[in-house]
């Protein structure tokens, strides 16, 4: 049986991801390698350190920071890139993570397409496979790894096989759900409710599984690799064929209780006429489909190539007015709770449309009350469509290699 993990497991067994606040003493190899961690953690949130400043920032001691980064090295974790000269002494020579280092996949399953990702070890998305249709069904998602998995492999040189960290997964949280939405038979559907993702794909690949909610996937994407690390605290949108969310308080994605925080979907924001309505049924891109569909449209494009639509009319101007005028309604609320100094709204569509939803949010949320709310800056985000599978990519590499993992989900510990 192939390894699998959850999230915050470490793939050797033996060494946790990083020090809880209860945590004792440690072993010297238990030592060795949260020092490791701390190095390549501290070298992956700050371009250009050197080993000065490696071992000022880690409070270790010169000589032992050196040892472990000659370590790193030798392993190829780190690189050193070209010397700075100009100052006094020595020329500094700065320290990077190795692209080439570690590798992970990341595989989004969406309602209406699967994308799964090669992505290297600084977030770089090597190579991508997407997989139309009209409801996705377990023999669907596995039959689209089968074949993906084996030929992305099969570009890999032995020496990059042997540095895969793992498979992440981001999947909405009771896929079976919305069944009159998706246009999907409710007994095709209902197959998931006893589908274990983590082991059920455990069972195709060959390395370590973990799994993550897709929109707090997509929220921690943005975090590590867009612009999230500007801002300590931000509320985040992701707009597909639903929309979803995720809460970022302290630098850290916060994942809630049941993992499930920021289901901004479900939010009661009312239709035009002022019937009540939730989010999901007002901003998703299902409600761009059906209007398509409506108008005897093919909605296919908007899935086959979320990067590039096309031509689509004016459904996709009543549709961003509609979305965005619900969307400064979730975003007052969301306000009046957590005071965000920032909200980023992404989604699965091309930059253009991104751009004009973010700037029909923000003249919407001027048509709105806001006596006692300090509205926050709405942005765009910059990872864009593939920040799902992105997401779930940096799964396998947070948890084996770097220390600070709840980075990307923040839990309670007891």
């Amino acid at each position: 049986m192939p390894e699998s993990q959850s999230p915050g497991a470490d793939p050797s067994g033996a060494v946790p991801v990083y020090a809880g606040p209860h945590g004792g003493g440690a072993n010297q190899i238990r030592v060795r390698a949260y020092n490791e961690r701390l190095l390549l953690s501290l070298v992956r949130r700050t371009a250009g350190l050197s080993k000065a400043d490696i071992a000022r920032l880690s409070g270790l001691s010169a000589q032992t920071a050196s040892v472990i980064i000659r370590a790193l090295e030798q392993d190829g974790l780190l690189m050193r890139g070209d010397p700075v000269r100009g100052k006094v002494g020595k020329p500094s020579v700065p320290m990077a993570l190795n692209p080439d280092g570690a590798y992970s996949f990341g595989l989004k399953i969406g309602r209406r397409s699967a994308d799964l990702v090669w992505m290297d070890f600084v977030g770089t998305v090597r190579e991508r496979r997407i997989e139309t249709y009209k409801y996705p069904t377990p023999e669907t998602i596995r039959q689209f790894v089968r074949t993906a998995i084996d030929s992305l492999v099969a570009k890999m040189t032995p020496v990059q096989r042997a540095r895969i960290a793992g498979l992440g997964i981001a999947a909405p949280f009771e896929l079976w759900n919305w069944v009159d939405e998706m246009g999907a038979p409710e007994q095709d559907m209902n197959a998931w409710r006893d589908i274990d993702l983590v082991e059920d794909i455990g069972e195709i690949v060959s390395f370590p599984v973990f799994l993550q909610n897709d929109a707090t996937a997509a929220c921690g994407a943005e975090l590590v690799f867009g612009q999230g690390a500007n801002y300590a605290d931000f509320a985040y949108f992701f707009i597909g064929s639903f929309i979803g969310g995720g809460v970022v308080l302290n630098q850290a994605v916060y994942a809630g209780r049941t993992g499930n925080a920021g289901a901004f979907g479900s939010m009661p924001v009312g239709d035009r006429a002022g019937n009540p309505s939730q989010l999901i049924d007002q901003a998703s891109l299902f409600v761009l489909e059906e209007m398509l569909n409506a108008d005897g449209i093919n909605p296919d494009q908007l899935w086959r190539d979320p990067e590039s639509w096309g031509d689509i009319g004016p459904q996709l101007d009543l549709w961003i007015a509609q979305a965005a005028r619900s969307l400064a309604v979730a975003i007052t609320s969301v306000c009046s709770v957590i005071d965000f100094e920032t909200v980023i709204v992404d989604g699965g569509f091309p930059p253009y449309v991104r751009d004009r939803v973010v700037a029909a949010i923000r003249d919407a949320v001027t048509r709105l009350d806001l006596q006692g709310i300090a509205m926050p800056r709405v942005e765009p985000g910059v990872v864009g469509n593939g920040a799902r599978a992105i997401g779930a990519a940096s799964l396998p590499l947070f948890s084996r290699y770097l220390l600070d993992q709840n980075v990307l989900f923040k839990q309670v510990e007891g």
